[in-house]
């Protein structure tokens, strides 16, 4: 193929145990999906209403470890602590009762958010895009597969910046489990396999500075390392 310059080289994460990395192809995010944290963004989640979704660049997932610039533009970058989802395949209209055999394993994140953007997106009715999908915005664990650790439905979900507990819930509290997130992503977009779910964050959100160190877990799972630069 002659390309007019080299192409980039594609995103990927490593597997927990494993040489091999899992190739990235989209990331997408559900919003809302812990009712008390839609509570603390002034929203309500009533009687199930259908799934708010945004998506992220998939080189914005920045790996186990490194360094995170803070972004430019934001005077207020927040953290979101998410289990991630990773699929190994896809389609389109898939039932909830097979949306498990996509999945290739999970893993632990940060949806990191410009809020004041975001804020402002929403005052105008605008999309959130400024706010959610910058460079460096997805900090992602390494992977486990799920043929490992099986589909956690309950697992201890937690964010300690500087040592500290942030946000501390199970993912058992999720409105939308993983099989009805895939299920519904798979009504609006065609899965495919290399895509990542980011599943929504309980209450505790709160403000990322320069210099704080950053400590997410999925217990039994995933643990996600880093420092805000």
């Amino acid at each position: 193929m002659d390309y007019v310059f080299a192409p980039p080289i594609a995103p990927s994460l490593p597997i927990a145990g494993s040489s091999a990395r899992f190739p990235l192809r989209r990331v997408f995010c559900i919003g809302r999906n812990y009712a008390e944290h839609a509570r603390e963004m002034g929203a309500e989640v009533a009687n199930r209403a259908a799934p708010v979704f945004f998506c992220k660049p998939a080189d914005g997932v920045v790996g186990d470890g490194a360094d995170v610039p803070y972004p430019s533009a934001t005077a207020d970058l927040h953290h979101e602590v998410e289990m991630v989802v990773a699929l190994a395949a896809g389609g389109r209209d898939v039932p909830a009762g097979r949306a498990l055999d996509l999945v290739f394993g999970y893993g632990v994140g940060l949806d990191l958010t410009r809020r004041d953007l975001q804020a402002v997106a929403k005052a105008r009715s605008l999309p959130w895009d400024v706010a959610k999908a910058f460079d460096h915005s997805a900090p992602v664990s390494p992977l486990r597969r799920a043929t490992e650790i099986g589909h956690p439905a309950r697992a201890r979900l937690t964010l300690e910046v500087n040592g500290s507990v942030r946000q501390d819930a199970d993912i058992a509290d999720m409105v939308f489990a993983v099989p009805e997130i895939v299920a519904e992503l798979s009504k609006l977009f065609e899965l495919k396999a290399g895509d990542l779910i980011f599943t929504g964050t309980p209450a505790g959100v709160a403000a990322l500075a320069r210099g704080d160190r950053f400590r997410a877990e999925l217990a039994g799972v995933a643990v996600l390392e880093g420092r805000i630069v």
